[in-house]
């Protein structure tokens, strides 16, 4: 999926940054690792299926408009594009097209499609993809993360028109106005369905269509698997695309299994225990649960070290929100925002919330998004009650009634509602930390949870109701794909989204920036355009970052060609149980 994700669990790690846990933490229990090398399916046998664990129902069923893991993880299994990108090489693939030619240096690709059928039978042509991009992706009425991570590249509707057109029925070519270096990984972009979606473009409802509501049998993709049922607050079933196109080395038609079963438990602790009943198959793993599931017959746990996902605290810098005319003042300050990161205590964080198997997060990038991560790129803040105080009383908070909250110039008490999302018990213990790390700088936070959904659409949606959050992000392979979060004209730049021109001179860096990195087609120059655009975040603090926690899953061993990695199952379609 192009773009960042708002994400409700923590996401696998690179295949390429694997690393042991301290043995000592569970005596006598071994936890796996990959070599990547050796990432290679073995052939399976058809039939059978597979149980697992969504945190939440999801937001949508609609390719275009998903910005959040919850809905993401069910889209993924029943839609694809015409790349993809190899877990094992990292290198671009093809996936809906056969082959491509790179004509006119780089400006022009030329794709030829797979003989390929939508789930209800119905032949994939160009006129799909052409309309997918144009009609989709790049209608300015239809906001996404596709068409934010093209606009820096399409900035006229001259460039928009030319973009892609129709060969024959089986040839589509795209044209770029200038280099692009991601381009090729941007084609990943689920294509979607014409005979289905057209006519919502038509009259204009196609931000309600194929949502949560509707008939899975309506919903009609060309992933490996379609959508059977669906039972809001209990389970997804998923079953087998008897169009899907890919075969395995003896010509086998793929994916193995028949069935898939996804359980929408918010608890974790009862996600657990359906692990440890056998309901399920695979389960995300938190520190706290190692015990319990090393336990577990035929369970092996994977250490797959940090993630590449982020965990922040955001403030809502949003003129047009509702929030106050005061706060707003203040979440507006980077002395402000400055001293709420001293005061935040992360490395109490990792042991108390994460046992230890967690590092403090100081930048928008892990460990794991090398090479453009490095161990200098982001200083360490440390807990300074005392520099928190002193910058605070830079923005004019004084405690003025001497009751031990700071108060505005017009004696008003600053005072903050947290959200975070329900049933993450993580994030739920980030957020009471961080309450006391800021009463003790004289800052009062109510902390709130509510629905992972109603979180998400706080935050993307108008009238932006919200003060303050503690969520999380996806990472990306190529950080052009942060172009959702990073440029101030996109939907998840979640403090002040969708800007018409940015409101400060730091974000137009950013802009300049992200769009730089773009059409820079020298690796180690995109690497240092990226760096420098970091090292603004840093400087600036719009999202005040927290943790890395240590990636771990579990999985039954009846689960064969179970290999994880941050960005999903390497060839999860050839999955199959003993």
């Amino acid at each position: 999926m192009i773009g960042f994700l708002l994400g409700i669990v923590f996401a696998f790690v690179s295949i390429f940054s694997f690393h042991f846990l301290d043995a000592s933490f569970v005596k006598g229990f071994e936890f796996k690792t990959i070599d990547p090398a050796k990432l290679r399916p073995e052939i399976g046998k058809q039939g059978g299926q597979v149980s697992f664990v969504l945190s939440s129902d999801p937001k949508t069923l609609n390719p275009a408009l998903a910005e959040e893991t919850s809905s993401t993880a069910v889209i993924s299994e029943v839609f694809s594009g015409l790349t993809k990108v190899d877990l094992k090489t990292f290198q671009v693939v093809p996936d809906l097209a056969q082959s491509w030619e790179v004509l006119e240096n780089g400006l022009v690709y030329r794709f030829k499609l797979k003989k390929v059928y939508w789930s209800d039978g119905t032949p994939l042509t160009a006129d799909d993809v052409v309309f997918t991009f144009k009609d989709v992706y790049l209608n300015p009425s239809i906001p996404g993360s596709v068409g934010d991570s093209f606009k820096g590249i399409l900035k006229t509707q001259e460039d928009v028109q030319n973009f892609v057109k129709k060969i024959d029925s089986h040839t589509v070519e795209f044209r770029l106005p200038k280099p692009f270096a991601p381009f090729l990984s941007s084609l990943s972009a689920y294509i979607l369905p014409k005979h289905k979606l057209e006519a919502f473009v038509k009259n204009g409802t196609f931000r309600t269509a194929w949502n949560v509501n509707t008939s899975p049998s309506e919903i009609v993709g060309t992933g490996p698997f379609k959508i059977q049922s669906y039972q809001k607050g209990a389970l997804l079933t998923f079953v087998r695309n008897p169009y899907y196109y890919e075969r395995d080395e003896r010509a086998q038609a793929l994916p193995y299994l028949d069935k898939k079963i996804a359980y929408i438990i918010q608890d974790p602790d009862s996600a657990v225990l359906k692990f440890k009943t056998r309901q399920v198959d695979f389960i995300n793993v938190r520190p706290q649960d190692i015990q319990t599931i090393s336990q577990v017959k035929n369970a092996e746990i994977f250490d797959l070290g940090p993630t590449s996902s982020t965990t922040f605290l955001v403030f809502n810098q949003n003129p047009s929100s509702k929030v106050s005319e005061f706060k707003l003042k203040l979440f507006r300050n980077r002395d402000f925002r400055w001293a709420i990161s001293y005061a935040i205590d992360r490395e109490a964080m990792c042991q108390l919330v994460f046992n230890g198997l967690a590092k403090p997060l100081y930048g928008p990038i892990t460990p794991a998004n090398r090479p453009y991560f490095s161990d200098d790129l982001f200083p360490p803040i440390n807990k300074d009650v005392a520099k928190a105080k002193e910058l605070l009383s830079l923005t004019g908070l004084k405690d003025t009634n001497l009751d031990g909250w700071l108060e505005g110039p017009d004696g008003q008490t600053l005072e903050i509602t947290l959200l975070t999302n329900a049933g993450n018990r993580e994030r739920e213990a980030m957020a009471t930390m961080i309450a006391k790390d800021l009463q003790a700088v004289g800052i009062k936070v109510n902390v709130r949870p509510i629905d992972f959904n109603s979180l998400v659409t706080r935050l993307t949606s108008p009238p932006y109701d919200w003060e303050a959050v503690i969520i999380g992000l996806t990472g990306s392979m190529d950080p052009h794909f942060g172009r959702n979060v990073w440029h101030s004209s996109g939907t998840l730049h979640m403090w002040n989204p969708r800007q018409k021109k940015p409101s400060t001179d730091w974000e137009r860096s950013l802009d300049e920036l992200i769009d730089k990195g773009a059409t820079e087609l020298n690796f180690e120059k995109r690497v240092s355009i990226y760096r420098e655009l970091y090292r603004i975040v840093y400087k600036e603090q719009p999202m005040i970052f927290l943790t890395t926690p240590v990636s771990m899953v579990a999985i039954n061993k009846r689960l064969r060609n179970a290999m994880p990695t941050v960005w999903g199952w390497y060839k999860e379609e050839a999955l199959f149980v003993k």
